[in-house]
């Protein structure tokens, strides 16, 4: 038997990690930030907030996904090899002990630091007598208003209380008897969670403790004995039926109204709550002793980042000097730019600024004939909405793809829908049974040569993030911004597809998702093993969210095997296992976590020596590649090949935030050879930015 007969099988599970427990790994990277005592102190908060917000979503999601199998009986295992019900037990597991540690950094690091840095969180029984006066006049006036006292008796079922509602259950004892009931009483979400005492710094009391010694006068002829917090989460995830959505508005508004009072799949109770209430309270919910966790201390510390945000610049970091590209200048506008070289946008580093200037020019100049757009997160109070909108009252043609599925911000997408209907654009939404993801933005325009006549040319921005000017302050993205013609062909045929009867499956430039982006992508990682078989140059480079798609896992192992060397920068899941003999021995995979959520997705291929890059708003997982529009496009100008090349070659040498996958799935902090320097590769971009902008014109 020869010695590539004795590899493993590709399809072996223990090949792979599972995707459940990957992702916790990363919400363990996160929670490593704030465990950083070189990070700044608001920071650091930050991340504790970060981490259990997006437990949260897992919780609402994934969890509340495998508790739906194991309830219908579902026996298929995961390409790792794992059953629902493994999985349930293997999540609780690696879970619990990290919640708790979470709440320990909250508890014994963070809060006492930010209290001797004069950020302080009384407790009621430490407050003057003026700073009772200021609570009391809270409470009088804002708080009890809003608080609901609810009953529960045989008259007065079990309130359903909505999801990721934080509440008070309470011991009430009537008055001359020894007659003790229950209820429930909700800390409101409408009024912010810590109330500001006067005085210098920054000292706060928090909202329920408010409650807690109040909530008597809920309850007028009657005593308050014992008060204990607790937390409901519920499976929030939305699926429409391509046959039940006729109308996938109103179907999406049902189903979001829904969410809030799906089943409970999580119950957080305070530590302090005795067994028998912590066991009605399971037995109420219909949840499983698993799903049941005790917290040490303070529910709902997503709430957190209300301090967070406080604007204390000693304890936050430096703020980031934006700018616009550097071929921007020397122009009249945006399209005298990009007509004349490709543009490459680099957030946070480039401000959203360098996006919005586009559909601004666009909205108002007479030659612009028509604008199309797709929309999967634009944030509150959008600039580019309003863009939109004054384009189509300037009498542009004016389509907006509005994707009603992007999940969380549903609520808000429908608002911004109705609201360009009535400024006159044409809003589409997507397909039902599946999610518009790709980010793109075509002007038409009508253009006049230097020899006459006239001309329609297409300007496009691609791009691997939102469009929201949020977001594009703390994620790091990619776009380009073209009038190429073939891509410019091809985008103009993707909207088709996407607003109209199109069967367009082949394309010029762009790989696109669900037709053509996966063949094309196993495609180039063939031939980098095909280069790396005959001897040419081969190496493959790939930056993303997730790589969890088994196929093209099993891809990656072939051309490793083939002897392609592989670094993947994956900064959440990853199911690929590297570095196993005769299987994925020169994959090495890193993740960066860092003061930038990483969220841009860019493949390099050596290609022989041609330097084949692509820019994506896809990852490497099933739903990217097979159940969404995507779209993938090159970038073939040499000088922005080197910008990109210049981001990627940073984060691989990166040596403070970057963590590396091991073979048995845990990630270490990369170590620094003795006298090298240290290189936090976001830092050092943010030097380069500066220095950028220093040098201007």
């Amino acid at each position: 038997m020869s010695a590539a007969d004795e590899r493993p099988a590709l399809h072996d599970p223990d090949l792979y990690f599972n995707r459940e427990l990957s992702w916790l790994r990363f919400n363990e990277r996160v929670l490593g930030e704030a465990m950083d005592a070189s990070n700044p102190l608001l920071e650091r908060l930050k991340f504790l907030a970060i981490f259990s917000s997006n437990l949260d979503e897992f919780i609402m999601i994934r969890y509340a996904g495998l508790k739906e199998q194991q309830a219908a009986g579902v026996d298929v295992r995961t390409f790792d090899g794992m059953t629902p019900e493994e999985q349930l037990a293997a999540v609780g597991r690696t879970l619990r002990p990290l919640v708790l540690r979470h709440r320990q950094v909250l508890r014994d690091d963070v809060l006492p630091a930010l209290g001797r840095r004069g950020v302080v969180i009384k407790r009621m029984s430490d407050l003057t007598t003026g700073e009772h006066e200021v609570v009391e006049r809270f409470f009088e006036h804002e708080l009890f208003p809003v608080l609901t006292p609810l009953a529960v008796d045989a008259s007065h079922p079990f309130p359903r209380l909505p999801n990721l509602s934080f509440s008070l259950l309470l011991e009430v004892i009537e008055a001359g008897s020894e007659v003790r009931k229950t209820a429930v009483v909700q800390v409101p979400s409408v009024l912010p969670r810590f109330v500001r005492l006067p005085g210098p710094g920054f000292t706060f009391v928090i909202l329920e403790d408010v409650i807690r010694s109040r909530v008597a006068a809920l309850f007028p002829g009657h005593a308050v004995g014992s008060v204990h917090g607790f937390r409901v989460t519920r499976d929030a995830d939305i699926e429409i039926a391509e046959d039940e959505a006729g109308d996938l508005l109103l179907a999406i508004e049902d189903e979001v109204r829904a969410r809030r009072w799906g089943d409970a799949v999580r119950l957080e109770v305070l530590a302090d709550m005795p067994a028998a209430w912590r066991e009605e309270l399971r037995s109420t919910l219909h949840l499983d002793p698993t799903d049941v966790f005790e917290i040490p201390n303070h529910l709902n510390v997503a709430d957190f980042m209300e301090l967070a945000l406080l604007d204390i610049p000693d304890l936050r970091y430096r703020p980031l000097v934006t700018r616009r590209p550097s071929e921007y200048r020397g122009h009249h506008g945006v399209f005298d730019a990009v007509r004349e070289t490709d543009i490459l946008i680099h957030h946070p580093f480039h401000a959203f600024d360098a996006v919005q200037d586009l559909l601004d020019e666009a909205a108002d100049d007479p030659a612009v004939l028509a604008i199309k757009q797709t929309l999967y997160r634009v944030g509150s109070a959008s600039p580019v909405v309003a863009a939109l909108a004054r384009a189509a009252g300037n009498g542009k043609l004016v389509t907006a793809l509005v994707e009603l599925k992007a999940r969380f911000d549903e609520e808000n997408n429908i608002v911004w829908a109705r609201e360009l209907e009535r400024a006159g654009v044409h809003v589409v939404y997507g397909f039902a049974e599946m999610k518009t993801h790709c980010k793109l933005l075509m002007v038409v325009r009508r253009e006049t040569p230097p020899g006459g006549g006239s001309v329609i040319r297409r300007y496009v921005h691609l791009g691997t993030g939102n469009y929201n000017p949020g977001t594009a302050t703390h994620y790091t993205d990619f776009a380009l911004m073209t009038c190429d013609a073939d891509i410019g062909a091809d985008v103009a045929e993707l909207f088709n597809l996407l607003t109209g009867f199109s069967s367009q499956r082949a394309w010029r430039r762009l790989w696109v998702a669900p037709d053509t982006l996966r063949s094309e992508l196993l495609g180039a990682i063939a031939r980098e093993a095909e280069h790396a078989r005959a001897g040419r140059p081969a190496r493959i480079v790939a930056k993303m969210n997730a790589v969890v798609d088994p196929e093209v896992i099993r891809a990656i192992y072939g051309a490793s095997r083939a002897g392609v060397p592989i670094d993947l920068l994956v900064r959440g899941v990853c199911c690929l296992r590297p570095g196993v003999p005769g299987v994925s021995e020169t994959v090495r995979v890193r993740s960066v976590v860092g003061r930038f959520l990483e969220h841009a997705r860019a493949f390099w291929f050596t290609d022989g020596g041609a330097d084949t890059v692509y820019l994506s708003s896809a990852d490497w997982m099933q739903r990217n590649l097979s159940r969404r529009v995507e779209a993938v496009f090159p970038v073939r100008d040499p000088r922005l090949k080197r910008k990109i090349w210049e981001v990627l070659d940073l984060q691989l040498r990166d040596n403070v935030k970057a963590r590396e996958l091991m073979p048995d799935g845990s990630y270490v902090r990369v170590r620094r050879r003795p006298g090298q320097r240290k290189l936090d590769s976001q830092a050092r971009l943010i030097e380069l930015s500066a220095r950028r902008l220093a040098a201007g014109p």
